[in-house]
Order: C-alpha cells, then structure tokens, then sequence
C-alpha cells in the first residue's frame, strides 16, 4: 500500500512537471510571436528574445517564483507596429505590462479582457487610434495609464468600478462616471486640457486620499471637496477655481499638502488648517484669499513649505512659526501683512528663502539671522523695515542674494560683508545707510550685481571691487561718495555702471570713455575727462602728480596691510597646528581597513589642516590629503557632540553631530554601505579611523571634482554629448548595482550632481552616502523614515508621505538626466516660481521643435536626436507616481539603448589615391 501511495505521488509530481514543462514551452511560443509582432522596431530589446535563451533571462522580462511571465516592462523602446494582444493576454500571469513611449498604433481591441491577472497597464504616450475598450473582465487592474495615446470617444468608466488608482489623458470635462469609482483612493488627472467644473457627486469618493487635477482649465467652486474628509494631499493649482476653500479643510486630520496656486479663490483660509496632521506643504499662491494666516499649520513640526504669495493677506506673521525649524521655503510676499517679524523667523536654521517683500512690515531684522546657515536668498525690498543691518548676517554663510531694497535700513553695511563668499546679488537701493562702501565686498569673488544706490554711503569708492571676476552690475548713484575713481574698475566687463549724482573728483579712466556708459558719471562736479561731454578737461596736476602720489599712496597701505596678514596668517597657522595636534593625535584611534592600504594613520592624521580643506558638506569636512608614494586621497572628518551637543574638542571647524553611542549615525550608515561595496562606479572607500570624538572616512580622490562643478559652477568645462551620455551610463550602473547587487538594497537618498565625481578620465563614481540607509531584509521596504534629500532633486511623493524607496533615488536621477541634456540646474529663475527642472522640461513637450530646444545649444546638432532618448529616460524616471517610473536596472537597458553615434574615419582608396573620409555611424552597423 505504502509503495502504491509513493508510486501515486510520484506520478502527479511527474504529471505537475510535465504540465510546468509545456506551460514554459508555451510561453516561450508565445513571447516569440510578440517579438515577431515588433519586427519593424528599431530596437536592441529583443537580441536576447532566442528560443535556445531561458524566457526569465528576456531582456524586460520579469518571471514570479513559478518561472511564468510576470511582467513585461519595454516602455520607451523604440517599438513600432500593432499591439498583439491575442499573444501578449495567453501569458495568464501576466499582471504588469508597461508599453508607453512607443510608437505602437492601431486599435486597442476587446482581447484586452484576456489579460485576466492585470493590475497595472501602461499604454501611455503611444499612437494609437480608435476608443478605448471595456476592460470590465481585469476586475484586479489597479492602475491604468492612458494618457496621450490618441484614444477618442467616451470612456468606459463604468467597467473600472474596481479601481483604487487612476491616472488617465482626458480633455473636455471630468466625466461624471469617475463619481461611481467608490473603491477610488488615489485620483491623478493633472497635466490634461481638462476644463468645466468638479462633477456633481465627486464628494462621493470618500476613500480618496490623494487627488490631483493640477493644471488643466477647470472652473468653478471647491463645495465637493468638503466632503473628501480622508484627503491627506490635494493638489488643484493652475486652473480658474473660484469661491472660497471649504471650511471643512480645517477639519481634515489627514492633510499634510494643500496646493492650490494660481486660481481665483477668494475669502479665508480655514484657521484650523494643518493643525491635526504631520502637514508638510501648503501653496496658495496667486490668488485673491484675505484675513490673517492660519497659525497652527506647523503644530507638528513637520512644515517645509509655507507658499502664501501674492493674495491680500492682513494681519501679522503668527509668532509660532518662528519655532517651526523644519521650513525650508517661507514666501508671503505682496500681501498687505504688517507689523514686526518674530525674531525666530530670521534665524530659522533649515529655510533656504525668506520672502517677505511687498508687505507692510517694519521692525529691524535681528540678530537671529546668524543662525540661519541654510538661507540662500532674503527678500525684504519694498516694507518698512528699519534699524541697522545686524553683524550676523555675515554667518549666513549660505547667503546667494540679498535685496533689501525701499526701506527704512540706517547704519553701515557690516565690515565682514566679505565672508558671504557665495553672494551674487546684493540689493540695498532706497534706504539709508551711511558710512563707508566695506573694502570687505571685494572678497565677495561670486557677486555679480551690486545696487547702493538712494543712500548716504560716503567715502572712497573701493579699489578692491575691481577684483570681481564677476561683477556684472555696479550702481552707487546717489551718494556722498567722493575721491577718485579706482582705475581698478576699468578691468570690469560691466553692463550697467552708474557712479552718477556723488561727490567723484579727479579723471574719468579712460578705459571707461565709452558710449555704453552715458550718463553713469553726471552729477559729479568734481571729475573731469579730455573727450566726454559736459566734463571740464583734467589739468595736468590732476592727471599726473595726484595720480602718482595716490599710487605711492595705495602701494605703501598695501605693504603694510600685506605684512601684518602674513604675520597674522603665520600665528593662526601655528595656533591651528597645535590645537590640531591636540585634538586629532592625543586621542585613540581605531584604523578599519577594507583594502591593501599602502598609508599609515599618522599620515592621514597629520594632513587633517585648514590648507588642505577642499569641501564642506552635510556630512562633514573633506581634505585633499597627499601621502609619501605620491598618492592622493579625499578624507571626510566628522566630530561628534558630547550629550549636551557642545563641541567635545574646541577649535575644530568640521561640522558637529549628535553622539549616537561612540560614533554617529552619519558615520555608522556610511561605513556600514560603502565598506562592502565593490564597483567601478562607486566611490572607493579605502579605511575608517575613529576615535571616542572624531571620524575619518579615507576614500580615493577625484581630480576633476563634482558633476555639478563640470556643468554648473566657475569650474564649468565644455562636456561633449559623448562624455555626457558615459557619465549618465556610469552612473546608472552604479545605481543599479546599490538597488540590485547588494546583498540587500542600499538606498541613496541624496542622488545629485554634486555626488556624482568624476576622476582623471571623466568616469563617473557615485558619492556620499552620509545619508544612506540600508533597506532591511525584514522591514517595511515600502519606505524608511530618515529626512534626506536636497531641493530640486527630491521626489514628490515625499512631501506628503516622508518616504523613500528606491524608486525615490530613480527620480533623483532623472534630475540628473535632465541636467545633462539641457545643461540647467534643478531649480533656475528662468522655469518660473515654484517649478523645477522637471516641471519645466514637462511643459516644453507639445512639440518636436519645443523638444529639440530643450537640448543644451553646447550639444552639436548631430547628437540632439541622441541627447533626446536620453530625455525621454530622464521623463520616465521623473513621473509623479513612483509605480510609473522604471527600475534602475531597467534604466540601464534604455541607456545602453540610447548610445550615441559616432564619428568613425574610414580610408576610401580611389583611382590609386587615398581619401579619409567621417562617416557617421551607429553603434551596431557599419
């Protein structure tokens, strides 16, 4: 009996076998058939599409744990030709298939409904023709993506009752047949030509949580959203809303993002609003609301934007968001809000911009603002500020404009103006401020426009501002200046100079006689030149013996000046040794070594000094360190805090963090990714050396510095397409190999140019993983909960949820794509106020020639086609919903599709002679 029940068994297992066997033949059959459908294609997606090559190891191709065909992902391929669903709907566990981005045509038929196990379609951004079928048999589609596919007709809403998720292009009105999506929890409908109003009964969706139907032509009132009372994000900007915002949302306990910019709205803001939830965002920007500010929106501690300009709000800013230290953008300009500004909204230590201009405030701006080391532009012009400009401004050191034009400011601009070494704009026209112009300025090596003008400044005009490399524009009109014209300023390739209507004597420099500068002298009695209009002509005492004894003059307090800075130089020099020698060498270090070092730890630790400081970041100081066998390493220091947050050694300048045990936690996450991480497009780590106070992380050095140094900054070099298109590769698999090639998934968190380095050859390697964090085997991997991230490159998902995945580095670095195609930076002034690159790549693809144009002109014309399949990559990973942008290892497979031609020389041999002919050529065909 035994025997005949394992005999039994055996033969069903060998029957199960068989059954698995054909279903794999079969499948095969069938993806052959799909490829033989695509045949017309321009693609290399199908090279591993072989009868002899396993079907999970197709390129696109993912299998479940049975090996059946689970998901088709061939989005953005290249692929053209009709969709052959009565092969693609045989693969029964099929339940993902993403085909947008292509060129496929024709009509999506009925066979649809065979797709049984469907979750998620994507047929988005195709060409195709006719309506869109009923899909009422894929009772499990999830999500549906549609969207400018050149479908017609109406749309079967009632067959997509099941629905939880929909993101589809329509125009004309919202239909009314989305209100019975009862199941309905996330509801995008952004970015269409949507016009009319909400439908009557789309407060009936109380399931949603997220809804979006941002830019498109929508009028009318908001009453349908009162009863939406599980939203946590709403997102209706860009539309021609009008009425007031429903009360209700004060309401709301789960609303963390509010945007409703540019409409029509009108009343109050709900005063309770933000005050039950984590609220993160709010932007109601451009409207026509009133009253006061609602004052509890960062009850929590949790809000990063606070956007609320051009409306007629009144009143005064509430004093409880001087203490919301988590804001990053604080906006209420061209309001008619008055009174003082809480102190502590000047020193608030994460907000990058402040902008309180065209408001009636007044009040001095106090001493706070040298705590707000992250801010890097303050908007004050056109208030009734007063008093005078604190000395601590000059410890906002991440200062890049200032304007603090049309007030009531009185005093001297600080001395120590020159430490704000990353200032570009610096506006104070229309107050009065007296005293001398600070020679200090000269230091500002970035400042490109300076406007003094309607003040009292008197006193020389300094020599040191022709030092500017990047001075563009220079207004001192209006003054009391007097005294010569530095001759220093003739070295200036200046738009706009205007010295006019000040107390200047002596002779106009002659490199400055030019037509482009009319006018920019009047009102100086005391100046004279030999050819310009309405000057008396210079003596020759003024021209020769003045001049001369002044350059005597200048020489001799330069000497001196020169003296005493090296004498000072030398002392702090010495001082610094010896307190570095005090903090770094008296302690206990522990060296951990991860490959052969060929350094010692003295070494590492002697060169750990203020001449060899190359970069600041958020994770610490990094030195340029050269040891004996001439070679050259980058070190990152990093304190740590006693528990009280003080500095445990003084007279460090590295960065402070808090003590987690005996180490940080920046540090335990950065060793703990990169000590086990081998690849040539990440950054190598060479050792740690720690101690109980202070870390050391040893990597290799990267010559030629950042990816955003090479595109961006002073540093900037002509990238052509080539190198641009192997840094975007390089990259990629370097991200692919963190997400995919770990042993467990190592998430990012902070892609972005500035961590991309670049070494001798221009090859990239990924940087900085200060703000890591290993996705846990057995944790939540939806998300982690650590803040991370830098503006412009974060994605969207994280200003309402506070979560990351992978998916959130994948946006990151569509960012970094979009950078180099066009060359921008992630946030320019020219994409407009609150949008980014992405944004404004976005609304540039209506045609082929606003396409082309958004390829950087540095790019030649016979790589822009190339430059663009690289865009569209970089658009697929920046797609709002995290689900719809690909895998970094799908990444990869675009990219390495998209590489660029290039130019091959070939010898032609004619008539006995020889001719060297360029001859464009792909990268697979001769």
């Amino acid at each position: 009996m035994a025997a005949a029940t394992v005999s039994r068994r055996n033969f069903h297992l060998l029957y199960l076998f068989c059954l698995l066997t054909v279903a794999a033949s079969d499948e095969l059959q069938t993806l052959l058939s799909i490829k033989a459908a695509f045949q017309d294609s321009n693609t290399k997606v199908f090279d591993s599409w072989e009868s002899n090559t396993p079907v999970c190891s197709f390129s696109g191709i993912t299998c479940d744990s049975n090996g059946f065909v689970k998901e088709i992902e061939l989005s953005n391929r290249n692929l053209t030709g009709l969709l052959p669903l009565s092969s693609i709907c045989q693969l029964k566990s099929l339940e993902k298939l993403s085909l947008g981005f292509n060129n496929l045509y024709g009509r999506v038929t009925p066979e649809l409904n065979g797709c049984v196990s469907l979750t998620y379609l994507d047929l988005g951004n195709n060409v195709f023709s006719g309506s869109f079928p009923e899909v009422s048999s894929l009772s499990g589609l999830v999500s549906l993506h549609a969207n400018n596919s050149g479908f017609s007709g109406a749309f079967p809403w009632n067959s997509l009752k099941n629905m939880t998720n929909l993101q589809n292009y329509i125009t004309g009105e919202i239909p009314r047949g989305i209100t019975k999506l009862k199941k309905l929890w996330q509801l995008e409908l952004y970015l269409n030509d949507l016009t009319g109003e909400l439908p009557p009964g789309l407060g009936n969706l109380t399931n949603l949580e997220y809804f979006d139907a941002s830019t498109n032509r929508l009028y009318g009132n908001l009453s349908e959203i009162r009863f939406l009372n599980k939203l946590k994000s709403l997102q209706l900007f860009q539309n021609e809303f009008s009425g007031e915002v429903p009360a209700e949302l004060g309401d709301f306990k789960n609303l963390v993002n509010l945007s409703l910019y540019e409409n029509k709205l009108t009343g109050q803001l709900p005063q309770k609003l933000g005050s039950w939830a984590e609220f993160i965002f709010i932007d109601v920007s451009e409207n026509f609301l009133t009253g006061p500010i609602p004052p509890d929106m960062c009850k929590k501690g949790t809000m990063w934007k606070l956007l609320m300009l051009q409306n007629n709000f009144t009143g005064e800013i509430p004093g409880s968001y001087a203490n919301c230290t988590t804001l990053v953008r604080f906006r209420v300009s061209k309001n008619r809000l008055s009174g003082q500004v809480p102190g502590g909204i000047w020193g608030l230590p994460n907000a990058e911009l402040i902008d309180l201009a065209e408001n009636d405030f007044e009040g001095p701006i106090t001493s706070d603002i040298g705590n707000a080391k992250s801010l890097a532009n303050l908007a004050l012009e056109k208030n009734r500020f007063s008093g005078e400009l604190p000395s601590q401004i000059t410890n906002a050191s991440s200062l890049v404009s200032i304007d603090l034009s049309y007030n009531q400011f009185y005093g001297e601009v600080p001395a120590t103006i020159g430490e704000l070494k990353q200032l570009t704009t610096l506006w104070l026209q229309g107050n009065k401020f007296s005293g001398p112009i600070p020679d200090s300025l000269g230091s500002c090596s970035a400042i490109n426009d300076v406007n003094m003008a309607q003040n009292t400044f008197s006193g020389p005009i300094p020599a040191s501002l022709g030092s500017l490399p990047a001075l563009n524009f220079l207004n001192l009109s209006r003054n009391q200046l007097s005294g010569p014209i530095p001759g220093t300023l003739s070295s200036l390739r200046l738009n706009l100079l205007d010295l006019s209507n000040n107390r200047l004597t002596g002779p106009i420099p002659e490199t400055l006689w030019s037509e482009a500068y009319n006018g920019s002298f009047s009102g100086n009695a005391g100046l004279c030149s030999e050819k310009i209009r309405g000057f008396h002509r210079c003596s020759p005492q003024s021209n020769t013996p003045q001049h001369l004894r002044m350059v005597l003059l200048l020489l001799m307090v330069a000497t001196v000046a020169l003296l005493v800075s090296l004498g000072g130089l030398c002392y702090l020099k010495k001082k610094g040794e010896r307190i570095g020698e005090r903090s770094l060498k008296e302690d206990s270090w522990d060296v951990k070594s991860f490959h052969v070092l060929t350094f010692t730890e003295d070494e590492i630790l002697d060169s750990i000094k203020q001449e060899n400081l190359i970069g600041k970041g958020g994770s610490g100081n990094v030195y340029r360190v050269a040891v004996g066998n001439d070679k050259e390493l980058a070190v990152k220091h990093i304190w740590h805090s006693d528990d009280y947050g003080g500095r445990k050694k003084m007279g460090s300048s590295t960065p402070i963090l808090a003590r987690r045990g005996t180490k940080s936690r920046e540090f335990e996450a950065e060793v703990q990714t990169l000590s086990s991480i081998r690849h040539i497009n990440v950054v190598k780590l060479y050792c740690s050396i720690s101690s109980e106070d202070s870390s050391l992380l040893v990597y290799e050095y990267m010559p030629n510095g950042s990816l955003w140094d090479r595109l961006h900054s002073c540093k900037k070099i002509s990238l052509d397409w080539e190198t641009r298109y192997e840094v975007a590769l390089g990259a990629a698999k370097g991200l692919e190999y963190l997400h995919h090639g770990c042993d467990r998934p190592v998430i990012h968190r902070d892609v972005k140019s500035s961590n991309i380095l670049l070494d001798e050859d221009l090859k990239p390697r990924i940087a900085d993983f200060g703000l890591a964090k290993i996705v846990q085997a057995n944790s939540n991997k939806e998300s982690t909960q650590i803040i991370a991230g830098t503006h412009g490159y974060i994605a969207p998902e994280y200003a309402y949820t506070n979560k990351v995945n992978e998916k959130s580095d994948v946006y990151s670095f569509g960012v970094v794509l979009m950078e180099l195609v066009t060359g921008k930076r992630p946030i320019e002034p020219e994409f407009g106020e609150n949008k980014d690159i992405v944004d404004w790549v976005c609304g540039k693809l209506k045609t082929k020639e606003t396409v082309i144009s958004l390829v950087d002109s540095a790019i030649p014309e016979v790589h822009r086609e190339n430059a663009i399949k690289v865009l569209k990559v970089a658009i697929l990973c920046t797609a709002r919903l995290p689900t719809l942008r690909p895998t970094m290892r799908t990444v990869v497979q675009m990219l390495e599709e998209a590489q660029p031609w290039h130019l091959v020389s070939i010898v032609v041999s004619k008539d006995g002679g020889g001719k060297k002919d360029q001859v464009l050529m792909g990268n697979d065909k001769l």
